[in-house]
């Protein structure tokens, strides 16, 4: 189990205290142990009770919680609480905008048990009857409950990478002889999918064969040639099978959009040739890479060879955007720079802790700002040519302006201006509140500029061409930001983004170590909008980068 895992049955734990009002100050006490857990600098799973039990505010009580929890997935405090939960109640927990409190209501005073019956009263406005809710929280609810409903049976593509690589290479090795490639949504790289599909050209008795050596149980679709089934971790699996000969062409097709393969058909039918190039060429087209392979004018820019060269992932110089324990993140400054630099083989690291309005981060007050640089020119004594680059994760306010004075703000080497709060205005308020932020003339990078989370939250509304146009208007770059369950500018608005002049950067938003390995999945949604190393901030080489940083300041 990881960390995160095990401080989410602690979490559970708190949130059932608290939903019976047990003793205030225990269910305090299992919701701060849950957030400990999730910020251990090593994994729990690999520790012993000794080691746990020395962890600042861990403790032998809670130690020997987290072995049962890695043991059994669970202790007896919690077991004792969800023997008297009926399963609707836990799957409310699960509901954004939904706390133990409200949840309290629902249940006593209202009655209702399940999620199909808060739905159902949402509908029926009987929200609005109990104590503390109104009609705004309940048409809030009612759209938690449509997000989630819709997202069901979605999977983020980091979740399912490392379930399909284990798969692919097993089969691999049981079918040496047999064109083997991953396809569909996997293939390019989508951002959420629901399955994992794989195209064999083998016979289907030989593919059957070799997946039963899996010990999944699956299910034989012998008209279409597919082969269903879900591994250990409840990934689904489709696989598909033809000849030899057709191989090309069913993995062509196979991957596709439904919008890309009409647009293909139109030109000319699909032929059986060797190879997808192939293929493409005799359809007067360049190759195109999977990634591309969606809706919009990339069959335009085929016929016309002004395909952009993707980045990718070796292109990447440095990184920025990233956390120390200077406010929320898990790693010192200089481990997170050493990783960076040694194990990465980068040529800088920008560090970007949290602004001071972030209180529940660790937001830097000014003396703590003074205490980093002067960490920071020390290391770059140390560890140049390798170099730290002063940055700040500066809270874009209510009104637009951000949280530090315009003296501060011109001390970094670059600021990037953040939404972390009141999510919830409409489209013009919200548009015109990162506009103001984007017109600060300190303002570098709009970090993470709708605020969604994939499968979990909806981002707030925004006028996207508005916004872009706003950062080409006044060279601000936009991020990337790769944290798997973020990607956001989302890969539909990167096109309109670079033909506009605006440069986009490609930030793990890392609050430890292993977080910069996330720049992976921002690489695999940057080729999905049509990105290339010249148009990617942190693809610059450390000289590039500085007098990028330095002509900004004055302008």
């Amino acid at each position: 189990m990881t960390n995160k895992e095990i401080a989410k049955v602690f979490k559970l734990c708190s949130q059932l205290m608290e939903l019976y009002n047990e003793n205030p100050f225990r269910t305090k006490a299992m919701a701060s142990a849950s957030f400990r857990i999730d910020k251990l600098p090593f994994a729990a799973s690999q520790s012993d009770l000794e080691t746990l039990s020395e962890q600042p505010n861990i403790g032998k009580s809670t130690a020997e919680k987290i072995i049962q929890v890695i043991t059994t997935g669970t202790f007896p405090d919690l077991e004792k609480l969800l023997a008297k939960t009926p399963e609707g109640i836990l799957e409310m927990l699960k509901i954004k905008g939904l706390g133990p409190k409200k949840i309290q209501i629902i249940w006593n005073d209202l009655e209702i048990e399940s999620v199909g019956e808060l739905y159902y009263a949402c509908n029926e406005n009987r929200l609005i009857e109990a104590k503390g809710f109104g009609l705004k929280t309940q048409e809030d609810i009612k759209k938690a409950i449509e997000f989630s409903i819709a997202n069901q049976g979605w999977f983020l593509y980091a979740k399912v990478m490392p379930s399909a690589l284990e798969v692919i290479q097993h089969l691999e090795k049981t079918l040496p002889l047999a064109p083997i490639s991953f396809t569909g949504d996997y293939r390019r790289k989508s951002e959420v999918l629901q399955h994992v599909q794989i195209l064999i050209a083998a016979e289907p008795s030989q593919v059957h064969q070799a997946i039963k050596t899996l010990e999944y149980e699956f299910d034989i679709n012998k008209e279409n040639k597919r082969i269903s089934f879900k591994d250990q971790n409840g990934i689904p699996f489709e696989v598909l099978t033809c000849g030899v000969d057709e191989y090309a062409k069913n993995l062509l097709i196979s991957t596709g959009s439904e919008e890309h393969i009409k647009q293909l058909e139109e030109i000319a039918e699909i032929q059986n040739l060797d190879s997808e190039n192939e293929i493409y060429r005799s359809l007067g087209l360049a190759y195109i890479e999977p990634e591309l392979r969606e809706s919009g004018n990339v069959i335009e820019l085929a016929k016309e060879n002004k395909l952009p060269e993707l980045i990718t992932y070796a292109d990447l110089k440095g990184s920025l955007h990233n956390h120390s324990t200077y406010s929320d993140g898990v790693h010192s400054l200089k481990d997170m720079a050493l990783y960076c630099k040694e194990d990465l083989g980068l040529e800088y690291l920008g560090i970007c802790d949290h602004s001071k309005t972030a209180v529940y981060a660790n937001g830097l007050s000014l003396e703590r700002l003074e205490q980093q640089w002067i960490e920071i020119d020390e290391l770059n004594k140390k560890l140049a040519p390798f170099k730290i680059f002063k940055g700040i994760e500066s809270d874009i306010l209510s009104d637009g302006s951000l949280d530090y004075p315009d003296e501060i703000l011109a001390k970094f080497d670059f600021v990037v201006a953040s939404i972390h709060s009141n999510l919830k205005m409409d489209q013009d308020k919200a548009t015109d509140r990162i506009i103001k932020a984007i017109e600060n003339p300190y303002t570098t990078i709009l970090g993470h500029p709708t605020g969604r989370l994939l499968l979990s939250r909806a981002g707030y509304p925004l006028d996207f061409k508005k916004v872009i146009d706003a950062c080409a208007a006044n060279k601000v770059v936009i991020e990337i930001n790769a944290n798997p369950l973020r990607l956001d500018l989302d890969w539909r608005w990167h096109q309109y983004a670079l033909e506009k002049g605006v440069l986009l950067s490609i930030n793990p938003d890392a609050h430890r170590k292993e977080g910069f390995l996330d720049m992976e999945y921002g690489v695999y949604v940057g080729r999905k909008g049509g990105l290339t190393k010249e148009m990617c901030l942190n693809a610059f080489d450390l000289q590039k980068i500085e007098t990028y940083f330095n002509n900004r300041k004055k302008i």
